[in-house]
Parts: structure tokens; C-alpha cells; sequence
């Protein structure tokens, strides 16, 4: 695999004033190097480009932090489209030489459900992988220990509001690991966990994913908590490991997850869109 080295150069040997579109479109061959065959760098450059246009503050991030996002998504080999992955703007405190701070906009990567369970199949063990959104009206049970079960049988109207949600494994070896949690654990761990909680409040930023697509935020954090019962993929370990992170390249560093992570976030996203809505239940089957 090349070469963050000789994108990093790309950024390093670009002018001062370069704008992130040009930095992009410098850099498409190094970008296609680096993923994997199913991907192609004109393609990655593409969507990137199109995401710029879409949300304009992506344009005003650090032409660094876009593309060690941007790398980063090349080097697990997802592209940051369709609810797979997302190169979102926030605003982050950076320290002067002379000790005083100013703010800068960054682009942080984040990995969607959709990407998890793409890179879940990337595993020889994986056969399928699916979840839902229990409703009050819904009839839902559990069980877990040796004689482990789930069953949801989604209430046909009238469904009532969330208080639940789960995600199921199928393995190759004939087991179904499963992981449950309640609408107020998920809450919980996101006010724990994002950097977009405001601390006067104690609530999500009105911008925030958790606060514009909880759904899709709590299904990941389940599937997160799932992944820890589960056979990784490189690939996998690799995007949890850079999920929710901002990266500036780095010369001679040639590995993404290697270049130095810059998230101190003290402000939320930026006109921030996360999911499709299309979460209530589903079956991600294997690829093509």
C-alpha cells in the first residue's frame, strides 16, 4: 500500500493559500494507491469534492485535517457516501506558539452504521448482520445466557416511540451474537462520549448527529458494543480505532491511524447530515 509519505508531501509542497479542492485534486493518484481495488481515487475525489459542494464549511477546514480524513477513509477502503462514512466540519481550539488559542475548522472522519456492517462482511467468519428499533408497541423479548434468544415482531401501526434497539450477528460457525440496549442507555452514552454535548445544558448541540438522527447514532453505539463479541476485520479495527477523529499528515508517517490526532472539539458540527432514514429495521447482507 502507498503512501501517506507521498501524500503528505502533496500537502506539504503545496502553497500556503491552497485551497482544499486543489489539495484534492493533487493528490487523486496517491489517494487511488492507497485503496483498496474496488475503489479508485478518481472516485474518492469525486465524492469529496461533491461533499464540499453540498456543505460548504468543508471548504473552510484545514486543507491537513481534510485530507487525514480523507486518507484515513481511503486506507480502510470505504468511501464516505451513503450512511458508510462521513467527513463532517467542527470547530476546534488549537494553541499558538506565543500560548494563546484560536479557533480553526477542522474535518473530522466518522464511521456510520452502514460502514461497520460493510466492514463487517470484510471478515471470512461473517455471514450477516441485522437490527431494529423496538417501539413501545412493539413485541419484543430477550433473553441472554446459554439459551440466548431475540425476537421483534414490529407492531404493524400506532407503533409509539423508540425505547430500544438492537443488532444481531450471524457467524459461519452457526452462532448469533446479539447486543440490546434501551433508548435511555444509548442516550446516556452519548452524552457521555460526544464532543458535541453542550456544557451549560447538559443536552446535545442542536446540530449535533445525536441530536438531528439519534437513531442512527444509537444503532451504531449497539453495533459498536457488538464488535466486541465479534471476529474484526483489519479494516474494522482500523475504523473504530479513527472513528470520531481528526488526523493532520505528517512527513515519513505511512500509515493513517499513525499521523497525530488533533480533536479537542469545544464546539458542535457544522450543518451536519448524518443518515439516511431508512434505520427502523434491517438486513445487510454480504457484498457483491
Amino acid at each position: 500500500m502507498a503512501t501517506t509519505n507521498e501524500v503528505s508531501k502533496a500537502v506539504q509542497s503545496a502553497p500556503k493559500a491552497v485551497s482544499v479542492q486543489e489539495l484534492i485534486n493533487k493528490s487523486v493518484k496517491e489517494l487511488g494507491r492507497a485503496l483498496p481495488d474496488h475503489l479508485s481515487g478518481e472516485r474518492l475525489a469525486r465524492i469529496a469534492l461533491t461533499s464540499i459542494r453540498l456543505n460548504p464549511k468543508l471548504g473552510q477546514c484545514t486543507p491537513e485535517s481534510f485530507m487525514g480524513a480523507l486518507f484515513t477513509a481511503a486506507q480502510i477502503g470505504i468511501e464516505p457516501v451513503g450512511g458508510r462514512a462521513y467527513i463532517l466540519p467542527y470547530q476546534n481550539n488549537r494553541k499558538k506558539p506565543d500560548g494563546s488559542w484560536h479557533s480553526v475548522m477542522e474535518a473530522q472522519f466518522q464511521l456510520g452504521y452502514k460502514g461497520i456492517a460493510e466492514l463487517f462482511y470484510r471478515h471470512e467468519k461473517a455471514v450477516e448482520l441485522a437490527w431494529g428499533i423496538v417501539h413501545e408497541n412493539d413485541e419484543f423479548s430477550y433473553e441472554l445466557g446459554t439459551g440466548a434468544s431475540l425476537k421483534h415482531k414490529p407492531a404493524l401501526k400506532d407503533r409509539g416511540s423508540p425505547i430500544a434497539y438492537w443488532v444481531m450477528a450471524k457467524l459461519n460457525n452457526g452462532g448469533k451474537p446479539f447486543a440490546v440496549m434501551s433508548y435511555d442507555d444509548c442516550k446516556a452514552h452519548g452524552l457521555k462520549h460526544s464532543k458535541s454535548v453542550d456544557k451549560k445544558t447538559g443536552n446535545f448541540q442542536p446540530s449535533s448527529p445525536w441530536a438531528t438522527s439519534f437513531d442512527s447514532m444509537a444503532l451504531k453505539t449497539v453495533l459498536v458494543q457488538l464488535a466486541k463479541l465479534l471476529p474484526l476485520s483489519v479494516e474494522l479495527q482500523r475504523a473504530i480505532s479513527a472513528d470520531e477523529t481528526s488526523r493532520d499528515f505528517r512527513a515519513g508517517i505511512e500509515n493513517a491511524l499513525d499521523l497525530p490526532v488533533t480533536t479537542d472539539w469545544t464546539k458542535d458540527a457544522v450543518d451536519v447530515k448524518v443518515e439516511d432514514k431508512d434505520d427502523e429495521a434491517g438486513t445487510a447482507q454480504e457484498p457483491e
